[in-house]
């Protein structure tokens, strides 16, 4: 009976002191205004994409084909004017929001969960397992990111599957890097050699005690990663080789828009603002967590 109280009171002190720390963060992150800035302006562009369908018409403003409407400048009537087939640009902006944080999270997704387990398996067992890991992940480092992805979509076909699928790939090894990194700061410490005096497994190990411990440096570089790779998405669209039309998307608008730029410059200003916001925002944020997660600035 005795040991069971002890074994919850633990337990419930555990929990409160991950409460504190939690709370800890957020009054840190609270103090810096960019941050701040940068949350708000990320979550105004997350509601734009949940209630896309609510603030525009996908089939007759997005998508439709318009030309007696072709080309005309911000009016009250098309906020962010049209484009050259008379589709509303802030329309397609709004939708193109959803296509461009669903990429650059699901590919952050996979190449954390990729990533993630190739740098924490490399990291805990070390030596020659290692090697092999890091070595094998050099070789995809060695080639530069936005090349593979442009080579992966090339091989697969322009699609948003294969477009998140190529990003993701070309962003394992940094992941795979850090979470190594992040491993080793931890394994040799006094409660990683409790849990193997006590018989726990490997993998029971890794994953309720040293990726928990080692989350800081993963949740930063996650964040300034989902702007990369919404930057990649972008890219890749111009170019033909990510989503295509009539579907909007930030990047394919501004490869539509180039060719009038010089009389209808809000064809590539408005898209472009929305990219240069939207990783400005998760930059902001990644900044904010850095300072606020660092044990040295408390």
């Amino acid at each position: 009976m005795s040991a069971n109280v002890s074994i919850n009171s633990v337990e419930v002190k555990t929990r409160v002191k991950k409460r504190s720390q939690y709370a800890d963060v957020w009054r840190r992150l609270k103090k810096s205004r960019t941050a701040m800035f940068g949350i708000v302006l990320i979550l105004a562009f997350i509601a734009m994409a949940i209630f896309a369908d609510v603030i525009a018409d996908y089939d007759n403003d997005a998508i439709k084909l318009n030309v007696l409407e072709r080309l005309e400048g911000p009016s009250a009537k098309h906020w962010f004017g049209t484009d050259e087939y008379g589709r509303d640009i802030f329309a397609r902006i709004v939708f193109g929001t959803r296509i461009s944080l669903f990429v650059g999270i699901i590919s952050v997704g996979i190449a954390l969960s990729i990533g993630g387990t190739l740098g924490a398996v490399a990291g805990y067992y070390g030596g020659k397992l290692d090697n092999i890991i890091m070595r094998c992940l050099d070789v995809l480092l060695a080639i530069p990111t936005i090349l593979l992805a442009i080579t992966i979509v090339a091989s697969l076909g322009a699609s948003i599957l294969n477009l998140m699928i190529a990003v993701g790939i070309s962003n394992i090894p940094g992941f795979a890097r850090v979470v190594r990194a992040a491993v080793l700061s931890v394994k040799d410490q006094e409660f990683i050699e409790a849990a193997k005096a006590i018989g726990a497994k490997d993998h029971v190990i890794i994953l309720k005690h040293v990726i928990p411990n080692s989350l800081a440096p993963i949740i930063v570089y996650g964040t300034l990663k989902v702007a990369t790779a919404i930057m990649a998405t972008a890219a890749l669209s111009f170019i033909g080789l990510g989503v295509q039309p009539p579907t909007p998307e930030w990047g394919s608008m501004l490869a539509g828009g180039r060719a009038y730029m010089r009389d209808q410059m809000y064809l590539v200003m408005f898209p472009g603002l929305a990219i240069v916001l939207t990783v400005l925002s998760l930059n902001l944020i990644g900044d904010g967590l850095r300072d606020a997660l660092d044990p040295k600035l408390k």
